[in-house]
């Protein structure tokens, strides 16, 4: 079947995508700004078309030739009045499937109860959108999920941000009281694309959830405790408004004011699978636990590289990763410090420098600060320094470095060293390195994921002296390569020689 996505750019549609692709379906993606998909890894098994939701023509001829369309659009955070420009969208979506001779539309909803009066100003969007679109003589399979858990989904970057900067919330009364069914992403993707071969009906609705029931403070203790943090402290109290809430929201989470706000109104809704419509009684799936889901979540913690790699491969990557197309503040904290220089030597004698780093030969700037810093840590119980390295030149996946341990080395590329001292938190050093027409591009990352409120405190506070350690750090790597490239034998330690007192 030729299938049509509308919101390939969004969360929901950037993963589903690939998963349509490798069922072997054809994929046309249908979005108003085509260039925004230019870098995604499977641009080249798709045919994208231009095509906006406010514009009727452009998608009557985006949606031509295609058998069937999953509508993933939403305007909630990017319009003031999200409702109108929602049902706009719908309306025409409705006609130009008709006038394309479309065999079904698939729409992902939100969960909860038909009755207006009972749902928030969101919630009715969704379910009007639904009825919109069903308006026309397209059957439509409308699916109702509430919480979606998977990094980027705007409901869980709001658990996850609450939950890791907090130690103790004050919380209106319905965080307790409120009921949810949240579902993982993966099982999201699933019923969506099992959806196109479900018997067409005028408008079907199917509910989805996960495998489990819970209030909205069971989930943020079960992010707290597959996260690895300490148990949160949740008081509810009656006076706090769904409006002051969005305020701490918006205070507290990197997420804006106006998309707070209707997620913060929908939590005072139970959203629960009801019986006769839940999707069970017609796909057979077994659906993820919470802590299942949140664990495939948390993943991608232990592949930093969450900006480039997967616009390379989307190998070992779950749906519950990060993707580009994510916004800015989707995904687990990730503090930083980035640098870069060019390196006038062959990028096998810079990796060979990069690669040779610690143990003898130290860490090239200022290294009695590397040195206290191991002795504080075997004080605490850590490994400390003095593993050094298995030898001076050769390097392999899971050899330890000092208080670092191999986690990728692809020469003459990439070096990935995780750490292994007591941190409050994850940390990594990485050194990417490629050939340009200046010369060898070094660069150097060093990225830390905080565990709550004290590996934000760590960080910062290390600022400064970060600052002027990985400065040093790459400006006397570079320097080390160049000597090495106009001298082969500089730098080359035997074991059981240093050339510490060189290098400070």
């Amino acid at each position: 079947m030729k299938l049509a996505v509308l919101g390939a750019t969004g969360y929901v549609g950037g993963r589903l995508v690939p998963h349509l692709i490798s069922g072997g379906h054809d994929v046309v993606c249908i979005s108003r700004n085509p260039q925004r998909l230019a870098n995604r890894s499977w641009r080249r098994d798709v045919e994208v078309r231009a095509g906006d939701v406010a514009d009727a023509e452009s998608l009557e001829a985006a949606l031509a030739g295609c058998d069937a369309a999953f509508y993933l659009v939403h305007a909630m955070g990017m319009t003031d009045d999200f409702a109108h420009a929602d049902r706009i969208g719908a309306q025409n979506m409705a006609h130009a499937a008709e006038t394309a001779g479309l065999q079904r539309i698939v729409y992902l909803g939100g969960l909860g109860s038909d009755a207006p009066s009972e749902l928030s100003p969101h919630l009715e969007s969704r379910h009007e959108v639904g009825r919109l679109l069903a308006s026309g003589s397209v059957p439509v399979t409308e699916l109702r999920a509430a919480v979606i858990i998977g990094s980027g989904s705007a409901s869980f970057e709001m658990l996850r941000h609450l939950v890791e900067v907090l130690p103790a919330m004050i919380c209106p009364r319905w965080v307790t009281a409120t009921r949810c069914q949240p579902i993982a992403i993966a099982d999201v993707l699933h019923y969506l694309s099992a959806a196109v071969g479900m018997p067409a009906a005028a408008h079907e609705i199917a509910e989805i959830g996960g495998a489990d029931v819970v209030s909205y403070r069971d989930m943020m203790r079960a992010y707290a405790r597959c996260a690895g943090l300490r148990r949160r402290l949740i008081l509810p109290v009656p006076v706090l408004t769904p409006r002051l809430s969005s305020h701490w929201v918006k205070l507290v989470t990197p997420l804006p004011y106006d998309l707070a706000r209707p997620l913060v109104d929908s939590l005072v809704n139970d959203v629960v699978v009801s019986e006769a419509r839940s999707i069970d009684c017609r796909l057979e799936h077994r659906t993820l636990h919470l802590d299942e889901a949140l664990e495939r979540a948390l993943q991608h913690v232990q592949d930093l590289d969450i900006t480039t790699s997967w616009m390379d491969s989307s190998a070992g990557r779950t749906a519950a990763s990060p993707m580009p197309q994510d916004p800015d503040w989707a995904g687990g904290t990730v503090l930083a410090d980035e640098r870069e220089v060019l390196v006038d030597a062959s990028i096998e004698d810079a990796f060979a420098t990069v690669s040779g780093i610690g143990g003898q030969r130290g860490w090239y700037a200022g290294q009695w600060l590397w040195q206290l810093r191991g002795a504080v840590d075997k004080l605490i119980g850590g490994v400390g320094m003095r593993r050094g390295r298995r030898h001076p030149d050769d390097l392999q996946i899971g050899d330890a470095v000092d208080f670092f341990r191999v986690e990728v080395c692809e020469p003459p590329n990439l070096l990935r060293l995780r750490a292994e001292m007591r941190v409050p938190g994850d940390a990594w050093l990485e050194w990417r390195l490629s050939e340009t027409a200046e010369g060898v591009q070094l660069r150097q990352r060093a990225r830390f994921h905080p565990r709550g409120v004290l590996g934000r405190l760590y960080w910062w506070s290390l600022v400064p002296i970060h600052t002027m350690i990985f400065r040093e750090l790459i400006v006397r790597l570079a320097s080390a390569a160049e000597a090495r490239a106009v001298q082969p034998d500089h730098g080359r330690l035997e074991q059981g020689q240093t050339s510490l007192g060189q290098m400070n």
